[in-house]
């Protein structure tokens, strides 16, 4: 079993329309991020360091570094372990952003299961049929074709392949 991964990360920016930001994280999830009302929330002032990020030229600005947002036009100044002043770009710690975010419910295309059920059916077998040929269980088939589980790609090539006796050919555009 897949061991759920607690630290948030976001691998990528999927859009920005004005002062929103669209991002997948590392759990699959589309999350939106509404910067007006996190900066609102947070009363932003001329003396923030977010301030700049309130005209939106520079509020677009934003890219992903290091698994969060990171806006290189926004500069914070810290001291490093040697007292020394480093220069470094404005990020928000994906942790924070997580929290700030609201879950996107995307309108999926069909998914493996649903994929697997129609050439069954139009094939004439049972699940317990395609689960014996495919060397798996009528409950792992019943749970894929109901989306209720995940599916690695070996499984499926054997539930393609033996199970239905038909070719597996993967295309990303």
């Amino acid at each position: 079993m897949r061991q759920k991964i607690k630290i948030p990360r976001i691998i990528k920016i999927e859009k920005v329309q004005d002062f929103q930001i669209q991002c997948m994280f590392n759990n699959g999830e589309s999350r939106l991020l509404d910067f007006k009302k996190i900066f609102d929330d947070w009363k932003i002032v001329k003396t923030d360091v977010e301030f700049p990020l309130l005209d939106p030229k520079e509020f677009k600005k934003v890219t992903l570094r290091n698994f969060t947002l990171s806006w290189s036009n926004v500069e914070i100044k810290l001291k490093n372990e040697n007292g020394e002043t480093e220069t470094h770009p404005y990020e928000i710690g994906a942790d924070v952003l997580y929290n700030l975010s609201e879950v996107l419910k995307i309108v999926a295309k069909p998914r493996f299961g649903s994929l697997i059920r129609t050439a069954r059916l139009k094939a004439g077998l049972t699940q317990a049929q395609l689960a014996q040929r495919s060397g798996t269980s009528r409950f792992y088939i019943s749970r894929l074709e109901n989306n209720k589980t995940d599916l690695e790609m070996s499984t499926f090539r054997k539930i393609v392949e033996a199970g239905l006796g038909k070719n597996l050919k993967v295309l990303i555009e």
